[in-house]
């Protein structure tokens, strides 16, 4: 900034970074809006980035600073993809706090002065812990239909009130988020899920202004779903997520927060009120977990989630009533489960599913200790016996190999070391 001044030219620190500041939390980042046009930007610095130019933006490349943002003042013409504008004027500082987004995000900052530039009111909502759009918020909401999930976001993680009108427009306009494109919408809406304290009320709010039901029409099909009272006494579906959600840890995994998101999505299409042996009739689930395994992948695919994160949380919630019978496992099963990659997700999933349900959460507690016992050891040793040893026994590879192999190593889980031990048995079938 001091660069720029020296040059002639007005510089001002805005956007998120100002936002952060006033609100005493950590900036994540800076960004600098100048009178200097790009070409003089660049004239001012040795290193920069003209990746944004077409838009007025150079970013500037610092010795041991993270790169910065530099921005021409300007104001953007008709926007006919609900993205980008199709132009771009350059203009005064007042002109460019206009066109931004919400007036908590259009604060100038002058940090030599400590001065504060307000042309929309921004201080007063940021007093008042709303977010509210600049302007008509249809017209902001048409000009960039990412805008509506960034107002939940901005809500739900600053803890702050969407201002009814802007709540309205979100509402009305909602149906046009799916013009955007599924990595925009992934990004937001897993910052949303990792930023957002409480999470679940993060959810509820995307229900309400209607933006769950086109971004992840699945998850709210879960709304209305009866559960069985003795186990959830908490309520439906959606409710039992919400409650999930609000018990994540702050800044949780992401294939945390995800599997907590879509555990139960399965559970509405299975839905059945089902006579029990005894006569009494409940709600029942058969076969949830993988059907909502499969539902999960499809919707974290249509996301364009990276693969390994979609392996995690579909594994995961493949696998998440296994944990429930941990109790009845055999050794070698229940080896196998304490030391599968994903257990400690899992692990995690279950203590959530429990603390939001019936809070018994004696299995979690069998399962912490178990896995305590091996910490001296691995919980998944290296096979004694190879395939090479059943070929020295006489067999042939073949199918059957692999289904030998598993039971050869299951007794060596449950605690059969001796090599010529663990192949008598297939010595015994030549």
């Amino acid at each position: 900034m001091e660069a720029l001044r020296r040059n002639g030219h007005e510089a001002w620190l805005v956007g998120g970074g100002v936002r952060d500041l006033l609100l005493k939390r950590p900036p994540k980042d800076w960004d600098i809006v100048t009178s200097a046009h790009p070409e003089e930007i660049e004239a001012t610095f040795p290193r920069t980035v003209a990746i944004g130019k077409a838009f007025g933006i150079i970013t500037v490349v610092l010795p041991d600073h993270p790169p910065v943002d530099v921005a021409t003042f300007r104001a953007d013409s008709t926007y006919a993809d609900g993205r980008h504008p199709q132009g771009i004027t350059f203009t005064n500082a007042r002109e460019d706090a206009l066109r931004r987004d919400f007036t908590i995000n259009a604060l100038l900052y002058d940090p030599a002065t400590d001065t504060i530039r307000d042309y929309v009111n921004g201080q007063a909502d940021l007093h008042a812990r709303l977010i509210r759009a600049i302007g008509d918020p249809r017209r902001r909401f048409q000009e960039d239909h990412l805008r509506m999930l960034r107002a939940v976001r901005f809500a739900a993680t600053l803890g702050f009130t969407i201002e009814p009108a802007t709540a309205d427009a979100i509402r009305e306009l909602a149906p046009h988020i799916r013009r955007i494109s599924a990595e925009r919408i992934r990004d937001e809406l897993f910052r949303l899920l990792t930023e957002a304290r409480p999470a679940g009320a993060a959810l509820q709010m995307l229900h309400d202004t209607g933006l769950l039901a086109k971004i992840l029409p699945e998850v709210t099909a879960m709304i209305g779903v009866e559960q069985p009272p003795e186990f959830h006494p908490e309520g439906d579906v959606f409710t039992h997520t919400r409650l999930m959600l609000d018990l994540l840890p702050p800044h949780p995994p992401l294939a945390l927060a995800l599997a907590v998101l879509l555990h139960d999505v399965g559970k509405p299409p299975t839905a059945n009120y089902a006579t029990l042996p005894d006569g009494t009739q409940r709600w029942r689930f058969e076969n949830h977990a993988a059907i909502g395994a499969d539902m999960s992948r499809a919707i974290l695919e249509r996301l364009r989630a990276p693969h390994a994160l979609i392996e995690d949380v579909v594994t995961s919630i493949a696998g998440h009533m296994r944990i429930s019978s941990a109790r009845q496992m055999r050794p070698a099963k229940l080896r196998r489960l304490l030391g599968s990659p994903t257990f400690d997700l899992e692990l995690e999933l279950h203590r959530l599913d429990c603390l939001s349900s019936h809070a018994q959460l004696d299995v979690y507690d069998f399962l912490t200790a178990q896995k305590a016992e091996y910490a001296a050891e691995p919980i998944l040793p290296a096979p004694i016996v190879t395939g090479r040893d059943l070929i020295a026994c006489g067999h042939t590879p073949g199918p059957a190999f692999s289904s030998m192999l598993k039971a050869a190593y299951d007794r060596q889980l449950e605690g059969v070391t001796d090599k010529n031990a663990l192949l008598e048995p297939f010595r015994k079938i030549q």
